[in-house]
């Protein structure tokens, strides 16, 4: 019988701790011992009431914070032993966010917008950065809007435009934090459709970060958190 191959998961924490204002009186622990893994292609929600370390957590998966103690493993990489530069090259690379504000920049356009991360990679556009951008926007569903100035698109829209963006290094992994908070039932539905989508075909592992019950329950499985721990961890 073939060997089989064990794929690590793309994402794993092993004890993660986060305090801040660290050997001080007011030193604080905000997440406690969370041990968390993310399958490739899995589609997780992540629920929990204001204030109980669902952002801090984001932030620690995206590479904006440094967990106090514990491992986060990306892709197999141990990130706790990458300096700051490393650590950025693996964010831009790995990474995708979706926030809940879209956070475009209102005087360029769709497409202009889509490319930024692609500019930041290479530092000057091109032919070939023009072509990934604008088959990400066909994508989301808006080719016949890709030279609109993005404050002239809808909530709806832009958020789709911000979805294209945050694809536009392949990252493997999606964090998306409350995307749809601000949209309308509708828009929220579309755009959660879209990423459940672009999950599903191009095999993206999403952390979906929101308030929204039914949205959650459509993903693979849900996690609680709950005073900076992780109180369940169940499928859809």
């Amino acid at each position: 019988m073939a060997d089989v191959i064990d794929t690590p998961p793309l994402l794993r924490l092993r004890g993660v701790t986060k305090a801040f204002n660290v050997g001080t009186p007011m030193e604080t622990e905000v997440l406690h011992g969370i041990d968390l893994c993310l399958q490739r292609g899995e589609f997780c929600a992540v629920m929990g009431p204001s204030g109980s370390g669902k952002s801090t957590l984001l932030n620690l998966v995206g590479l904006l914070d440094r967990p106090t103690q514990g491992q986060l493993e990306i892709n197999g990489v141990d990130t706790g032993t990458l300096d700051d530069a490393a650590l950025t090259r693996l964010r831009g690379h790995t990474i995708g966010f979706v926030f809940q504000y879209h956070h475009l920049l209102s005087a360029f356009t769709a497409l202009e917008n889509v490319m930024m991360p692609l500019l930041g990679a290479r530092g000057f556009p091109d032919a070939a950065m023009r072509e990934r951008a604008a088959s990400l926007i066909d994508s989301v569903g808006l080719s016949a809007l890709q030279h609109r100035r993005a404050d002239r698109l809808s909530g709806g829209q832009q958020q789709r435009i911000a979805v294209a963006r945050a694809l536009a290094m392949n990252p493997p992994l999606l964090l998306a934090d409350e995307p749809t908070g601000n949209l309308d039932t509708r828009s929220a539905d579309e755009v959660f459709a879209l990423l459940r989508r672009l999950n599903r075909e191009q095999r993206t592992s999403i952390l979906f970060v929101t308030h929204n019950p039914a949205l959650a329950e459509r993903c693979d499985k849900t996690l609680l958190v709950v005073d900076g721990r992780l109180a369940t961890q169940g499928g859809a």
